[in-house]
């Protein structure tokens, strides 16, 4: 008897050590906001490059690079003379303007003032940053940004709207290694 005690015991005690079963739950997200979200992104995305590819198409004798980055420029002034682009923690001293696509301007060189950034250390839109490591001392570039490497659906909060595609002018003065 205390044999079939033990077993019976036994087989209780593995039996209660069985692990829930998980629920399933009581809703399913179908994702239909995302799903705007991406086609809205998509058609803004479109029109913006549709924009771009006009001011292109009326200036042919600028020759527009394609950035892998998303975004297109130029060099108004090419620096033949420096291998030298700036890398994670340099300090660089640049001067810079912003336009709207239509060329009106939004903040001058003189307004926003020379700009001291280390680079990927600091706050700087995503365009500017990836523009600046394209470039060398004495080089003068103009960027065409699409909102999202601008300042995206927030703007700047200030003269900067909503999906605001842009236009900067950007002159590296120095680039020093700081670290």
């Amino acid at each position: 008897m205390n044999k079939f005690l033990y077993i019976l015991v036994f087989s209780l005690l593995l039996s209660a050590c069985k692990s829930p079963e998980a629920r399933r739950p009581i809703s399913a997200s179908t994702g239909s906001f995302i799903d705007q979200s991406v086609e809205r992104n998509i058609k803004l995305n479109e029109r913006e490059t549709a924009r771009f590819e006009k001011l292109m198409s009326n200036n042919p004798e600028i020759d527009y690079i394609a950035s892998e980055s998303g975004f297109w420029y130029y060099f108004n002034d090419k620096a033949a003379d420096s291998l030298n682009t700036p890398k994670f923690g340099d300090l660089v001293n640049f001067d810079y303007n912003v336009k709207a696509i239509d060329g009106s301007v939004i903040y001058s060189k003189e307004t926003l003032q020379t700009q001291n950034y280390v680079m990927d250390k600091q706050e700087l839109f995503t365009g500017l940053r990836e523009g600046l490591k394209l470039m060398r001392p004495g080089e003068t570039a103009t960027f065409l940004f699409p909102s999202q490497k601008a300042y995206g659906y927030y703007g700047d909060e200030n003269k900067i709207g909503t999906s605001m595609p842009l236009i900067c002018e950007v002159t590296v003065h120095n680039i020093k290694d700081i670290q």
